[in-house]
């Protein structure tokens, strides 16, 4: 595509939105970054590089003021990160979910078709949506491949589903240059402590600093993932948006795959204390689950030429380290 002047980021706050952000800044830094927040998000993951962002205060499920917003900037390209993205939540909260992850993105096409009819505005629009979608796979099924069969296994993955063929139609009927990604398994430091690879390198983290007995507690440690870095994933979404073509949906995934429990042993012969137990515990087991994720990457890869560059041992560390620098930041 034409070169990209400017971008604009929803859920730049959050964990893949903040660590785009950082590598925009760094590898493309004539690029000006605009990105979407909402007044009571917080900043914790942009301070150190908010003074080169541009926020922008809004609401996904407020029209107006997303129209406003985007007609003043006219971003080049939109990243579509926002989103409840935490599936156990999902559960407990399936409206909401629907919600702000349906009904958001379709209000963000829609005013982006609104504008390409009114002033012939036509940007590249990612619409990030998730491996979850796939649910539970058969194993002749694997590696995964985006024509596999679609059974999400969660209300969040309801909603993914619908935030995917939104992106689809919306190419199809109006030729709005979607792009749809289906993202796997991805962490690194500023992950969430919700999410089970940062969820246990913070309780790990919390042992060695001694504000928590030695017992890391887990739900099902046998479902298989293949894990891959942020930081790969955010490179993944530039070439994305430059190299591949409106309307296709691809497949972002590492390429090292192990049990969650493998996962933790992992983490647990990185920490300082050799005595951690593991213990399940029975809130922490979803009323579903979705136990095999390995996918294929080929279609994106042939696309792009991208491949994975971060060892997963590195990953785990950065991320255990960021929860070290937590636990003594609060002791200082």
């Amino acid at each position: 595509m034409s070169k990209i002047r400017n971008i604009l980021i929803t859920g730049i706050t959050g964990f893949v939105g903040s660590h785009l952000a950082e590598y925009i800044l760094k590898n493309h830094p004539r690029v000006k970054i605009y990105g979407l927040t909402r007044w009571r998000s917080p900043l914790d993951n942009i301070n150190h590089i908010s003074k080169n962002l541009n926020l922008k205060w809004g609401d996904l499920l407020d029209p107006f003021s997303l129209k406003e917003i985007i007609r003043e900037i006219k971003p080049d390209v939109i990243f579509h990160l926002a989103a409840q993205s935490y599936v156990d939540f999902s559960f407990l909260a399936p409206v909401s979910t629907l919600e702000t992850n349906v009904v958001g993105t379709a209000n963000l096409l829609e005013i982006i078709k609104q504008l390409k009819i009114e002033e012939k505005y036509n940007p590249i629009v990612h619409i990030c949506s998730s491996s979850e979608v796939y649910g539970q796979v058969n194993k002749d099924e694997i590696p995964i491949k985006e024509n596999n069969p679609l059974r999400p296994a969660s209300p969040y993955a309801v909603s993914k589903v619908a935030e995917d063929m939104l992106g689809y139609q919306y190419w199809f009927s109006w030729k709005i240059k979607t792009l749809r990604t289906r993202l796997f398994t991805h962490t690194g430091p500023r992950r969430g402590d919700v999410f089970v690879e940062s969820n246990f390198a913070k309780q790990i983290a919390a042992i060695e600093a001694k504000k928590a007995k030695p017992i890391v507690y887990v739900g099902n440690l046998k479902s298989v993932r293949t894990f891959m870095d942020v930081r790969d994933a955010v490179r993944a979404y530039w070439l994305l948006v430059t190299k591949c073509i409106p309307g296709e949906v691809y497949n972002i995934g590492g390429k090292e795959t192990m049990t969650v429990g493998n996962m933790l042993r992992k983490l647990i012969l990185m920490s300082t204390r050799k005595d951690i137990k593991i213990v399940i515990d029975s809130k922490r087991l979803r009323p579903s689950d979705v136990t095999l994720q390995i996918p294929s990457t080929n279609k994106f890869q042939k696309a792009t030429g991208w491949s994975v560059k971060i060892p997963f041992d590195k990953t785990l560390e950065d991320t255990l380290s960021y929860w070290r620098d937590f636990y003594q930041s609060k002791s200082g």
